[in-house]
């Protein structure tokens, strides 16, 4: 194929990559002793990013080579020069420029780990861009982390030796530690590994992992207690956002404790003698109170009701047309907006999960308890007791970020069963306005150091479904016993056979209706023009 003229420059210089590239593969395919990792640093997929993209696009700081050089984070570049700067003063026996060659050698080990190739980078500035970046983020770690055993993250002695780049007030802390947690902001964690290597320090392994533990702790909106599990792998996870997933999803809560459940719908079916007996006397109550409706339902479903009805609704039509101001015709508005609002009230919302509300759990005598450890896996609805068992979640401003790129990231690594999706998708169900907030947090479910417990409905109901939920049993089962338990209330059972009553009979309700207005409409007239009503009234 023939080149365009004026372009044999650029095609040369795409050829040159491409060949290099494809010798770089076969090579790789030849080393047998190189262990290649798999894809594991994606982009954000189109459907999360359309919908709120400055919490995937890191707003100060890049790192790697997805949003290397963007204008919009060029101001940054000098502060990572002054981390690279101070971080060299700690290597031991090598200098930075030995770093950037020890880089070039794991290039290729490098470049599969990101979902694109990136192959408008040379070996070389790819291993710059590394060795800056690399250093740039452990500065961070050492920076803003502290051993102290509080669970939040404090500021190390050493803050007040930075300089003005990094000794910032604690908004521009939190906009770095946002755009480090970023899933196209990753850097695969054998390399920031090997970086730290050369540092002088006794244990490097038990140092990087403290720092990486301390700043997911911090992070994490699902607190754990025992992370002696997680000290011990922490190395064989990808990256800092698949090490932070990883603690909140466990790879236990992926199979389901069939046998704890079924001990559980055992102890459900286990109800005495007293509740057997308060549950008839209720059926029969009901039965003697919505028998006599279910008659009338029928008889005012019939053609000859509805035909008085449409007859009727005619007549007023015509008359109220001639009196459109009288106070007939404004009842009738103030009847169609309270039809309306109960219409609108009663319509769930598409993007939530098909279950009830904080509120309206609470209303039936629900009683929500906070689990202290165990993560996702300790969501359980109790039908004995009517208690529903939450894990405990920390708000803040990191949050928002941090819930979506684990939102996003679960999308990209485990499409088969996306649990922590599943969970933020049954939070948006139960929580609709600040009162669901406000039971929650004085129930010790969540702990909020947003603004307002308004800010919080709205970071959930924000979660809104954008990619495909798949079945979660260990959260569809509370879900489901949940449903079940709020459909078998009495007060709810009462509620809904009213409503489908008077929904199935608004034939009759119309005919009645519109009798009353028309006999309103009549006293009105004869009142406005033959008698003084208020005459009458005050001689009676």
């Amino acid at each position: 194929m023939k080149l365009p003229k004026g372009s044999d420059g650029i095609h040369d210089q795409w050829v040159i990559q491409i060949s290099r590239a494809l010798e770089k593969e076969g090579l790789k395919e030849d080393d047998d002793n190189e262990d290649v990792p798999i894809t594991t640093i994606f982009t954000v997929p189109t459907t999360l990013m359309s919908i709120k993209p400055e919490t995937y696009t890191p707003q100060l700081v890049a790192l790697g080579p997805y949003h290397h050089q963007r204008p919009q984070l060029l101001e940054m570049e000098r502060c990572k020069l002054d981390s690279a700067k101070r971080m060299q003063k700690n290597f031991k026996q090598i200098k930075f420029r030995g770093l950037v060659s020890h880089i070039a050698e794991r290039d290729s080990v490098i470049r599969a780990c990101y979902h694109r190739r990136f192959l408008e980078f040379d070996q070389e500035t790819l291993a710059w861009i590394f060795a800056i970046d690399s250093s740039f983020l452990l500065d961070c770690l050492q920076t803003y982390f502290s051993e102290a055993e509080d669970s939040h993250m404090e500021i190390s002695s050493n803050m007040s030796n930075q300089n003005n780049c990094t000794r910032r007030k604690n908004a521009h802390r939190t906009h770095v530690l946002k755009d480090v947690i970023m899933m196209e902001n990753q850097i695969p964690l054998f390399l920031l590994r090997e970086v730290h290597g050369f540092f002088e320090h006794e244990d490097q392994d038990a140092v990087l992992t403290s720092m990486l533990l301390g700043v997911c702790k911090y992070l994490s909106p699902i607190k754990y207690i025992n992370h002696q599990h997680f000290t011990e792998e922490c190395f064989t996870r990808a990256h800092l956002l698949d090490l932070l997933y990883y603690m909140i999803v466990p790879k236990l809560t992926l199979v389901a404790d069939f046998d704890q459940q079924e001990k559980m719908e055992d102890r459900d079916e286990e109800i005495g003698w007293f509740r057997k007996a308060m549950k008839s006397i209720l059926i029969a109550v009901c039965f003697l109170i919505f028998a006599p409706l279910r008659i009338l339902k029928r008889i005012f479903q019939s053609k000859v009701v509805k035909r008085l009805a449409t007859w009727q609704l005619a007549i007023l039509s015509r008359i109220l047309g001639r009196a459109k101001n009288s106070t007939v015709t404004n009842i009738l508005s103030s009847t169609e907006n309270v039809a309306e609002k109960f219409i609108s009230d009663e319509s769930p919302s598409v993007d939530e999960i098909a279950i009830p509300s904080v509120t309206q759990l609470h209303k039936i005598g629900v009683k929500f308890r906070p689990v202290k450890a165990g993560g996702l896996r300790t969501i359980n609805f109790d039908k004995s007791s009517g208690t529903f068992y939450l894990p405990i979640i920390h708000l803040d401003d990191n949050s928002d970020v941090v819930l979506r790129n684990l939102v996003a990231y679960e999308a990209c690594i485990a499409p088969e069963e996306m649990v922590f999706t599943r969970y933020t998708e049954f939070m948006n169900g139960i929580i609709d306005t600040e009162e669901d907030v406000r039971i929650l947090r004085e129930a010790g479910i969540i702990l909020n150091r947003l603004k307002s417990d308004a800010e919080v409905a709205t970071l959930w109901n924000g979660m809104t479904k954008s990619v495909r939920v798949t079945k979660v049993p260990i959260l569809d089962k509370p879900i489901e016993d949940a449903n079940t338990y709020y459909s078998k209330s009495w007060k709810v059972r009462i509620n809904m056979n009213m409503k489908n009553f008077i929904l199935s009979s608004w034939p009759c309700l119309t005919f009645l209706a519109a009798t009353i207005l028309i006999l309103l409409f009549i006293v009105e007239t004869a009142c406005n023009s033959s008698y003084d009503c208020s005459k009458l009234l005050a001689a009676l």
